[in-house]
């Protein structure tokens, strides 16, 4: 649809609004006179001027016969051949002679003049002209009107409608009805507008949507965390109470009551930070740090965190990296990142077991893999591995102690530095998980960049 600019249509309803009475009354003068010229008007113009000038010459001269019947049948031979009616009348308002009684009343196109001689008023005189031009004038005046009316209607049409239901849609937008549909207009300024509005409403309905999705989630692992909070609590209150009261009375029974609390308090902690992590990862965009950082440095540190737990199951971690594997981001939040993984991969491989760690660099990525020997994951755990809290029957239990959010949080974290997080089962047995990011950009190559 081709639009106009609404300079542009308001210049061209000017245009409209001066052009169709001219047309209106062109026309009309060809109806009468059969032709364009305005020649012929002109000269009957001069003409009629003639003729007053003439009619007005022989009554002012021939005040003694104004009631002289063959004075007045040769006046009125003359105005008819002038086409003009004439009242005369007398100093006393009476009337003398009236060449056409039909003709009375006020009229637009008549002259009147009085007749004075020897300084004494001797009567009154009413010309009755043709009227020539009364068509045409009727005819522009029409012409006007519809014009006028024509640009009403085009203005409704094309601006006032569509801003009309631009603020319904507003208001619909404002109750909370998405589904609004934006009238189209062929001035610009308007469809810019309407565009604009458009973009609005669609940002609007996705912030609305996001936001409650995140409110639902947000609510859901609040929900779902209090209750994961509430077996350790109970388990830990159980044994406090017990030592309180002095059920373990052997030093191994004691021992062993501590060492339970111990794990429930430490498992406690894993549940809170996991959760303060999710909730605060929605924030941590605006404010990442973007350093450089050696990612093999921060992969190491989170073996290294991890190696004493793995220890205590009999479990080797074997670790391969690449020389250079830097990357920016914040050292932080990807050395959490790598903890989840880790831990997770402790957690659900059995005693004896083995895990894997590489790093290398593939183009402009690092990338990175971590597999154990632990039983994988199941088609299903496969699609929703990632899902905030969810944990399969059999190797994701609760049982593990995890809460169900380590994979979701490291998954995030790997996306906010620009990379991903992927979940597979090795083709040899045993989860796989998969990530990258990008690769830190050499101070020569952003120099040559900038250049």
């Amino acid at each position: 649809m081709r639009k106009i600019r609404i300079r542009t249509f308001t210049l061209l309803c000017f245009v409209f609004i001066l052009a169709l009475p001219w047309n209106f009354y062109v026309a009309a003068h060809f109806m009468e006179t059969k032709t364009l010229s305005f020649e012929k008007g002109r000269l009957q113009n001069e003409t009629l001027q003639t003729n007053i000038s003439e009619v007005t010459r022989r009554i002012e001269s021939d005040t003694d016969k104004w009631a002289d019947p063959d004075w007045q049948n040769q006046l009125h031979a003359a105005l008819r051949q002038a086409k003009m009616d004439v009242l005369i009348q007398s100093a006393a308002d009476q009337d003398i002679y009236r060449s056409n009684p039909e003709r009375s009343g006020t009229t637009l196109s008549t002259e009147r003049f009085s007749v004075i001689q020897d300084g004494q008023l001797r009567g009154r005189v009413t010309l009755y002209l043709p009227q020539s031009n009364q068509v045409q004038v009727m005819a522009a005046f029409f012409g006007l009107l519809l014009a006028i009316f024509i640009v009403g209607m085009g203005m409704r049409r094309f601006v006032l409608t569509p801003l009309e239901r631009m603020g319904l849609a507003a208001r619909q937008i404002a109750t909370g009805d998405w589904d609004v549909r934006l009238p189209m207009s062929r001035v610009t300024e308007i469809a810019e507008v309407r565009d604009g509005f458009d973009v609005m409403v669609k940002g609007l309905e996705r912030s609305y949507r996001k936001q409650a999705e995140l409110e639902e989630e947000r609510r859901f692992v609040i929900t779902a965390v209090a209750h994961d909070l509430r077996t350790p609590l109970f388990a830990l209150r159980g044994y406090l109470d017990g030592l309180e009261q002095g059920i373990a009375q052997s030093p191994e029974k004691m021992a062993r009551y501590v060492a339970v609390c111990k794990d429930k308090s430490a498992q406690l902690d894993r549940l809170v930070e996991d959760l303060f992590t999710f909730t605060k990862m929605e924030y941590v965009e605006s404010e990442l740090n973007d350093k450089k950082v050696d990612f093999k440095h921060i992969l190491q540190n989170s073996i290294d965190s991890l190696r004493p737990q793995a220890m205590q199951k009999g479990i080797s971690i074997s670790f391969h990296a690449a020389d250079a594997c830097s990357t920016n981001g914040d050292m932080h939040l990807l050395e959490r990142a790598m903890n989840n993984l880790l831990d997770n991969a402790v957690r659900h491989t059995p005693a004896g077991g083995m895990i894997e760690v590489d790093c290398y660099r593939h183009a402009d990525k690092v990338t990175f893999t971590v597999r154990d020997t632990g039983p994988g994951f199941s088609s299903e755990e496969l699609e929703r591995v990632f899902e905030p809290l969810y944990r399969g029957e059999a190797s994701r239990s609760r049982a593990t102690g995890g809460s169900g959010l380590g994979l979701t949080i490291s998954q995030r974290i790997i996306r906010q530095h620009g990379g991903d997080l992927a979940a597979s089962n090795h083709p040899e047995g045993g989860a796989l998980l998969e990530g990258w990011i990008p690769l830190a950009m050499e101070k020569h190559q952003d120099q040559e960049i900038r250049g």
